[in-house]
Parts: structure tokens; C-alpha cells; sequence
């Protein structure tokens, strides 16, 4: 579980709902009709802008950025000297009995590749493929959330506009100016609720997992190339290291 996904979750909405709760008429805030515009209309227009597999992915996507964690590039390290220990005591056919014990699917891959005599260029080409298409599968998840994050307000204005329509019909009877225009500006909370609580941050994390993906995956072809080659297990650490930030590289050193 991704913990400052949840913390950030509950602390939004929780601080949020605390303010409206704190204060008189907080069911004021709860409003059917504002709420049916904003969800449904944000809805309508995700589903008129994205094919049917994206949209039915979506709920996968939004509990990925919320529950999932990748494994850290120190733990790939850590496991990468490991076979790359075995391969140099054993020879490399040794590791291919250390496959059911690696839960990292595309360093599984990696290795595969390399027991099976696959050239360094070919295991290249094949790996970067699979970046390719992953880079392309993160950049699909945060470009829909990016979407959630325009629609929601832009269906909150046109809430706060329907409302200030049928407010503008009651001018007849000054009582209800005041609680049309809070009702118009309903949607507009909700909206910006969307987009600022669920849009822009699903988004950003979903673009930072990509980043940190990359680069954790492109070590770990450094990695594979460095074990299939016969380099000494110290040199494959080292070499490895150079991706991480030289504050945690030496604690890696020191340990």
C-alpha cells in the first residue's frame, strides 16, 4: 500500500469535511441535483473522450495509484548482486532456478532472456520495447485523470450557471436570492473538489510512479547486460549505485 496516496486521501477530504461539519447547516452542502451535474456530466464527457477499455480500466488505474507499490531500486539492487553473486559462483544457467523466487515480472523477463543465451543487443531491444509500452500505459492513466481534473470544474460552472438561472426566476421573492446563489456555487465546490482532490493528484502520482519506473527499469537492463557479461558481483553494485541519489548511494556503500 502506497501510504502518502491514503494519508493524502483522508487528510484532504477529512480536513475539508471537518471545516463544512464544524460550522451550522454543514447539510447544506450536500446537494442532489449539483451533484448529479458534476458526476454525471464528468462522466459523459470521459466516457465521449476515451475509448470503453479506458474508461473500464479507470477503477483499476485510480486503486493502483492508491494500494500499489512498486519495489524500491534499492530492494532491485540488492536482488540484482544477489544473482549476480550466483552467477559468478555457479555460472549463469545457475540462476535460472532463482525465477519463482523474483516477484518483479519484467526483471523475470530480463533473466530469462539472458539464461537463454539471448545476445546483449537483442535483451536491449526487447526490454526497451516493454519501457516503451509501459511509459505508453502510464501516460494513457495520468492523461485520464488530467481529464477528471478539467471536467469536474468546468461541469461545477455550468451547475453554478443552471443554478443562477432558476435563481434569477425567484427575483420576485428576495428570501430565496440568498440560498439560490449558495446552491448555484455548489457545484462549483464540487467541481473544484474533483479536480483538487482526485484529478491533479492521481495525475501527478501516476507521472512521478512513471518517472521512478523508468528509471529503476532501465538499471535493471544495466543490471541483467552486467551479469550476463560475467562481471564481478562489486562491480555490478557499483555500477548499479549510479542510479541512485548520491545520499542514498552511500548509505548502500556503507551497509
Amino acid at each position: 500500500m502506497d501510504l502518502s496516496t491514503l494519508i493524502g486521501l483522508l487528510l484532504g477530504y477529512g480536513f475539508v469535511i471537518f471545516a463544512i461539519a464544524s460550522k451550522p447547516g454543514a447539510l447544506f452542502f450536500f446537494d442532489v441535483g449539483s451533484l448529479l451535474i458534476v458526476l454525471g456530466g464528468t462522466i459523459g464527457a470521459l466516457f465521449m473522450n476515451f475509448p470503453m477499455g479506458n474508461m473500464m480500466s479507470a477503477s483499476k488505474v485510480f486503486l493502483k495509484a492508491l494500494m500499489h507499490k512498486e519495489p524500491s531500486m534499492k530492494d532491485s539492487i540488492t536482488t540484482l548482486v544477489e544473482i549476480a553473486e550466483k552467477a559468478r559462483r555457479e555460472g549463469i544457467l545457475a540462476i535460472e532456478s532463482m525465477l519463482p523466487e523474483i516477484p518483479d515480472e519484467f526483471l523475470k523477463n530480463g533473466i530469462r532472456l539472458a539464461v537463454d543465451g539471448t545476445d546483449p543487443e537483442t535483451i536491449q531491444a526487447i526490454m526497451a520495447i516493454e519501457l516503451r509500452s509501459q511509459g505508453a500505459r502510464h501516460s494513457d492513466g495520468g492523461y485520464f485523470f488530467m481529464q477528471v481534473a478539467t471536467y469536474g470544474p468546468a461541469f461545477g460552472m455550468i451547475g453554478t450557471l443552471v443554478g443562477l438561472i432558476q435563481m434569477l426566476q425567484a427575483l420576485d421573492d428576495p428570501s430565496k436570492i440568498g440560498v439560490g446563489m449558495a446552491t448555484a456555487l455548489i457545484t462549483t465546490f464540487y467541481g473544484a473538489m474533483m479536480a483538487n482532490l482526485i484529478g491533479l493528484p492521481v495525475s501527478g502520482k501516476l507521472a512521478l510512479r512513471a518517472k521512478e519506473e523508468k528509471s529503476r527499469k532501465a538499471m535493471i537492463v544495466e543490471g541483467i547486460l552486467a551479469i550476463q557479461s560475467g562481471d564481478n558481483p562489486r562491480i555490478v553494485a557499483d555500477r548499479l549505485n549510479t542510479f541512485l541519489p548520491p545520499n542514498q548511494r552511500q548509505q548502500e556503500e556503507k551497509a
